[in-house]
């Protein structure tokens, strides 16, 4: 005769509920840790891009000012009358990856020829705003990135990731 032992039984059918007991408690954990997770994520990522932004801009206006030393003045849209200033924006609008425009630049030129010398984007440029050859230059773009995510937003004055890349160079004799 067979005995049956009701007791083991019982055990596994609670062992099963004690399983999906598990299962259901595994998801809550998920539903309380997943936004602080999702917004490290996006926090890091949003900081990561401004910080690419920031070196692309900084490689941009490298660029300018080298191509401001060496006298050149052949990315002129206006060819008729050549300004080495307009080419130095071009070159940096080309060196920019397409962020030129969306870091809403404002300009400041210092040529320090024994005196210091500044420019902003509303001056009147001359052809020599430049200076002449050993003079130092330095270029630097003041630059605003928007932040995307709401919450890190709130960290930036006005949404606005604000830097300010600079390149100091030695003009040569051109």
């Amino acid at each position: 005769m067979k005995t049956t032992r009701p007791h083991l039984r019982t055990t596994g059918a609670r062992r099963s509920r004690g399983r999906r007991r598990q299962w259901g408690v595994a998801t809550v954990e998920f539903a309380f840790i997943a936004p602080v997770l999702f917004f490290l994520l996006c926090m890091v990522m949003d900081l990561g891009i401004a910080l690419w932004v920031n070196l692309t801009m900084q490689y941009a206006v490298r660029e300018g000012a080298r191509y401001a030393v060496t006298g050149q003045t052949g990315l002129d849209p206006d060819q008729k009358n050549p300004q080495r200033y307009l080419a130095v924006i071009e070159e940096i609008r080309e060196q920019s990856m397409g962020l030129y425009s969306l870091v809403n630049p404002s300009y400041a030129i210092t040529v320090n020829n024994g005196k210091a010398q500044s420019y902003s984007d509303n001056a009147s440029y001359t052809a020599n705003m430049f200076g002449n050859p050993g003079d130092i230059v330095v270029l630097q773009i003041n630059c605003a990135w928007p932040m995307i995510t709401p919450m890190i937003r709130s960290f930036f004055p006005g949404g606005f990731f604000n830097f300010s890349v600079a390149a100091t160079m030695r003009n040569e004799g051109f």
